[in-house]
């Protein structure tokens, strides 16, 4: 008979904590000579190393499937954001079977494992209820999951879910999901040490921060006031000055230019400047905030006597600062991104709400390009070092004899996972659930933790995303910018430039930390061997030819299909809004076939989207139907019965009669009960393409904020038969 025993970690192997921050530029951190406060990169660089040529892969998803992978991310088959993923080999999105996570292996050798936060790693149409869960963290290693499983979500009334299934962030008045995330991991290590206290474990913890919407408690952000009144022209230089004093960029290090398509601060008037300010001290306050909550998670290792055993891995973000609100900025970032912004005055008029709640704002994208400092661009462009230059901050008491040291090896996200299996003694496995296994392509960075000077192994790395591309080989980066739109060009659709027409940029980055000599022109002979390890590299990972996810869109499953008949029942809740029907530049009507008891009935019937941008029909809390339409910050229409539905069946009617003549069009909503029409407005912009990112499309009550003025989740109290969509 086999004897039966707990799993046990190999003996004396660290626990592993793995912390990804979002949008986070390699010069906003007080640590890397930002001006904002971190405390735990602070901590945990005082107790162990910061590593200075840390790269990431310029975007979301890719940067955390190779984080989890030790592979590249295109190998990994997530070679660009969810959003955009394709059936081109390296683009599905789709996480392969040949690149098990470090979750995966971990857990086979004994570690318990956990994750807490954003995930964005799993194909819209598998993240509803009807699964596949294939894909789902805890489908990919984890026992635990808790979080969101899109690209970002409203701090205060997030998407979650727990394990598989839809959940409600709990009922807390001063909620913010950071704190909520941190709380659950502190309380599921302290369990799992309880339970298991010889059985190493691995957390991720992945906040939302600091990706938009920029909220936070108000405390933090008025904590900024008045800082940035100088403007991002001024506050690059400032950061390169700091930069230099902590010995995080080499003394000769040069501040790269202002792109020509971005304003001087200099050239704002006065009220563009009050904005861009605001936004800013909300940036600064969220970034805070986060790393304060994971300074709570770090001293909570400490006070428990689990610290000095602990590999700590802390990545100050998953790419470059993000530009993604355009040059102005946003209080309402989604509808911006549509081409439907407010207007200036609307911001002066939200400007003391900015990071509340009702807002859902992103900075101007000249604060990004000097969170990046002193690198050019930003998130998206992986052509140069700021998109893939991130700061990293590694520590493990029991191993890392030094403390506060510096290391400059180049190194990249790829390397983290060999770096945990080399530290818990456990080789990379051939063969994973029955797979035969993809080799890694990162490299352990255990050989610096001893030896600042030690040659670097990480010696060539290929870059892209949206086309923009470069390698880095020994000491030079070749960089190619695709020239089919900036990243901060927002509402309007991407160019299908020829790759032939970027131009090529050679760098010496043992000389020119930060990119700012184009060496080309003088050695036409290096960048030509460069751009041969590119296509080397490129052709390895089956990219060729190449493509740029924004242009090259390809069908994908869609639960929705091309249906234009959808009928939900109750219960249909947490389901992507892309896979939800398809409503945007067409017409269609909703019917929901309901019964209202002796007790009335109030609640949710169908609803999509949230507060920022979304509609609901509901009947309130007196009975009386509504429906709600909110078209960001372009105008809501909002239409009422006046009186409570009566005893017996009823069917509660939208039309939405749309102008027509491309997307983002107008349209005539109507109300109606049983044929009888309550109400007719109109809204002059409807959404291009989305109402939400993270928001879902839910019957019978609402998972995520409310669109409408009623309780959170506010579940329909009557007898909901089903709701129907017909689309035009």
């Amino acid at each position: 008979m086999t004897e039966l025993s707990l799993p046990r970690g190999p003996v004396g192997a660290p626990n592993v904590v793995l912390v990804m921050l979002d949008d986070v530029g390699f010069g906003a951190s007080e640590v890397f000579g930002g001006p904002v406060s971190t405390p735990a990169v602070a901590r945990l660089a005082q107790a162990g190393l910061r590593y200075t040529r840390f790269h990431t892969t310029a975007i979301c998803s890719p940067t955390r499937a190779s984080l989890l992978t030790g592979r590249d991310a295109h190998v990994a088959g997530v070679g660009t954001v969810m959003n955009t993923s394709n059936r081109y080999p390296g683009y599905q999105g789709i996480m392969r079977d040949e690149t098990a996570t470090i979750a995966t292996v971990l857990r086979q050798n004994g570690y318990a494992t956990a994750c807490f936060g954003k995930w964005h790693l799993a194909p819209p149409w598998e993240t509803s209820q009807l699964g596949p869960f294939d894909r789902w963290p805890t489908g990919r290693g984890f026992d635990t999951f808790y979080g969101f499983l899109g690209g970002e979500t409203d701090q205060f009334e997030p998407t979650l879910y727990a394990g598989t299934t839809p959940v409600t962030r709990p009922d807390e008045e001063s909620y913010h999901l950071t704190e909520d995330l941190v709380d659950r991991s502190i309380r599921w290590v302290r369990m799992q040490h309880s339970l298991t206290p010889d059985r190493p474990f691995l957390l991720y913890l992945a906040p939302g921060a600091t990706h938009a919407p920029l909220q936070v408690p108000r405390p933090f952000r008025d904590k900024y006031r008045g800082r940035f009144a100088r403007g991002w022209d001024a506050m690059r230089s400032e950061i390169l000055r700091r930069q230099k004093a902590l010995g995080v960029v080499p003394p000769e290090t040069e501040l790269t230019p202002r792109p020509d398509a971005l304003p001087a601060w200099e050239s704002l008037d006065e009220n563009r400047r009050r904005v861009a300010e605001r936004l800013m001290e909300a940036y600064a306050g969220f970034l805070e905030h986060t790393d304060v909550q994971i300074d709570r998670f770090v001293r909570a290792l400490q006070d428990d006597g689990l610290f000095d055993n602990t590999l700590f891995c802390y990545i100050v973000g998953d790419n470059g600062s993000s530009a993604e609100a355009g040059i102005d900025g946003s209080i309402n970032y989604l509808g911006a991104l549509q081409g439907m912004p407010e207007s200036l005055q609307q911001q002066l008029d939200a400007l003391d709400e900015i990071g509340d709640p009702q807002t859902y704002p992103q900075y101007p994208a000249g604060w990004a390009w000097a969170m990046c400092s002193p690198f050019q661009w930003v998130k998206q462009v992986a052509s140069h070092f700021g998109g893939t230059r991130n700061p990293m901050v590694l520590s493990w008491p029991a191993r890392i004899a030094g403390s506060g040291g510096v290391r400059t090896q180049f190194c990249h996200v790829n390397d983290v996972v060999p770096t945990i299996l080399q530290a818990a003694g456990i080789e990379a496995p051939s063969v994973v659930n029955g797979v035969e296994q993809e080799p890694m392509d990162g490299v352990s960075l255990a050989y610096t933790f001893d030896d600042e000077d030690a040659p670097e192994r990480h010696t060539t790395q290929y870059f892209e995303v949206f086309g923009h591309r470069s390698v880095y080989h020994h000491g030079w980066i070749a960089s190619a910018f695709h020239r089919a739109g900036m990243p901060w060009t927002v509402g309007l659709p991407p160019v299908d430039a020829p790759f032939d027409d970027d131009v090529w940029e050679l760098y010496d980055t043992t000389r020119d930390f930060s990119q700012a000599h184009d060496l080309a022109p003088q050695d036409p002979d290096k960048l030509a061997q460069l751009q041969e390890v590119f296509a080397e590299e490129a052709a390895r990972v089956h990219i060729l030819p190449l493509r740029d996810a924004r242009v090259h869109r390809t069908p994908m499953p869609n639960l929705a299909a091309a249906r234009t008949e959808l009928t939900y029942y109750p219960g249909a809740v947490g389901i992507p809004e892309t896979n939800g029907p398809a409503l945007c530049g067409r017409s269609w009507t909703i019917r929901a076939h309901l019964g209202v008891g002796q007790r009335g009935a109030a609640g949710v019937l169908a609803t999509m989207g949230g507060r920022h941008g979304g509609f609901a029909l509901y009947l309130t809390r007196e009975g009386r139907p509504e429906f709600v339409y909110r078209a960001f910050e372009t105008g809501t229409v909002e239409l009422a019965g006046k009186r409570p539905l009566t005893v017996g069946e009823h069917v509660v009617e939208v039309d939405l009669d749309y102008d027509g003549g491309g997307r983002g069009r107008g349209a005539w909503i109507t109300l109606r009960v049983d044929g009888a029409e309550l109400g007719r407005d109109r809204t002059e912009r409807t959404p291009r393409g989305f109402f939400s990112i993270d928001e879902t499309f839910d019957v019978g009550a609402t998972t995520g904020s409310p669109v409408g003025n009623f309780p959170r989740v506010f579940p329909f109290t009557g007898e909901l038969h089903k709701v129907e969509f017909v689309l035009g």
